[in-house]
């Protein structure tokens, strides 16, 4: 187990000492990791001593590294409103990206066929998440990676997990020569076309094209090589996809809303696909999604929904990935297209989650995020009300709760 730094006991007290009351507790944080950085770095070069990293790389690499204010305003930060599944999808889902990674389609043709013959990943798949993930490597990230994971490293919040993932880059840039100043990607470390964690990029990054290293930032070839090999890695299942958008009766009893179930079961349960047609007879199994609640569009999501969301465990991401890919390899857009909602702010699900609580509907602690867990709750209070029970925070369910 990762031993606690042991400079994170001035940090904390500089942390509730040197803080004036009407201070920002964000820029105290900025001001107590600044100071407290350099003796940080000093011990973060004896760790990477004892895990093998080369004195060279060390100073080269970490000694020369800055403590980054604007990575603990981005960790810190969470906005003030939720976001709705329209907003999110139609952002990601665009006209252009779909055009773009049809062309691509064509362009990587040769590289895609051979992957999906290795890896059994189908190439709209790959080129989808590639799209979701730097707009197909037009943004990669222009954050010093070395600079963020050393700051979020010496930060108190996920020190363990951030200082294994930068003793991880320190060892790819010694094993491929990556410079410094060329490991670029998001605050929080992802790297390359595809945005993999130092962790991801060293167990699933694989030589793609043969120059004897793994390059996510400049090789497509790697990038979606690796692409296919984490998803393998992942769980990916062969000659399936990855879910469907589906119509949902009006008689539908909500109930079995977050069940995993036949898709004979579904069809029992007046489910159709999108067009109306019968849902296929294959023998598999899958859960139903509202994102949008019932008045959204409905979605089954089969076991490779759920690979994709251990890549990023969002729903609305693993919704959008998916049909995002169907638009590439030829599907039309949605049937019934995302409505525009109301963005509830996080005091407004705090209140909700509390008032399931009140209620005896345990919703967790009111933390302003509408998980699992709360939507259950929810869903439990909406059927002792007679309402439509989808888990949503609908206008009826606040008024309902009193709110």
């Amino acid at each position: 187990m990762f031993r606690v730094l042991s400079w994170f006991p001035l940090l904390l007290a500089t942390q509730t000492l040197a803080a004036p009351q009407n201070e920002d507790p964000v820029e105290a944080l900025i001001k107590a990791g600044e100071a407290a950085f350099p003796q940080c770095i000093v011990e973060l070069q004896d760790k990477a001593l004892n895990e093998g990293i080369s004195q060279q790389t060390i100073d080269s690499h970490l000694k020369p590294l800055k403590f980054v204010p604007r990575v603990i305003e981005l960790d810190r930060s969470q906005p003030e409103f939720t976001q709705t599944f329209a907003n999110y999808f139609d952002k990601r889902v665009t006209d252009w990206r779909v055009s773009k990674g049809r062309e691509l389609l064509v362009e990587h043709k040769v590289l895609l066929d051979k992957l999906k013959r290795e890896y059994g990943v189908p190439p709209q798949y790959l080129l989808s998440f590639w799209g979701m993930e730097t707009n197909f490597g037009g943004y990669k990230g222009k954050m010093p990676v070395l600079d963020s994971l050393a700051t979020l490293a010496c930060d108190s919040r996920r020190s363990g997990f951030f200082t294994q993932e930068l003793m991880t880059a320190l060892k790819l840039s010694q094993k491929y020569g990556f410079a410094a100043a060329d490991m670029q990607g998001s605050w929080a470390g992802a790297m390359g076309h595809t945005q993999f964690m130092p962790s991801a990029y060293a167990s699933y990054a694989v030589d793609g094209d043969g120059d004897g290293k793994a390059d996510l930032w400049n090789s497509i070839d790697d990038a979606l090589t690796s692409a296919a090999n984490f998803l393998a890695h992942l769980g990916w299942q062969r000659n399936e996809r990855w879910g469907r958008e589906v119509r949902v009766p009006e008689s539908f009893d909500y109930q079995h809303l977050g069940q995993k179930k036949s898709l004979a079961d579904w069809q029992a349960l007046g489910l159709t696909q999108s067009n109306g047609k019968v849902l296929p007879q294959a023998q598999m199994e899958a859960r139903l999604y509202l994102p949008a609640g019932h008045e959204g569009p409905a979605f089954l999501g089969y076991d490779n929904f759920q690979v994709i969301q251990r890549w990023n465990r969002s729903e609305f991401y693993a919704i959008s990935v998916g049909h995002l890919a169907d638009r590439i390899s030829g599907a039309g857009r949605l049937a019934k297209a995302p409505p525009q909602q109301t963005r509830l702010s996080r005091a407004q699900i705090k209140a909700l989650q509390q008032k399931l609580n009140e209620q005896g509907f345990d919703a967790g602690k009111p933390d302003g995020i509408l998980g699992r867990n709360s939507r259950a709750s929810l869903q439990a209070f909406q059927l002792s009300k007679g309402l439509v029970a989808d888990g949503f925070p609908s206008a009826e369910t606040f008024k309902a709760l009193g709110l």
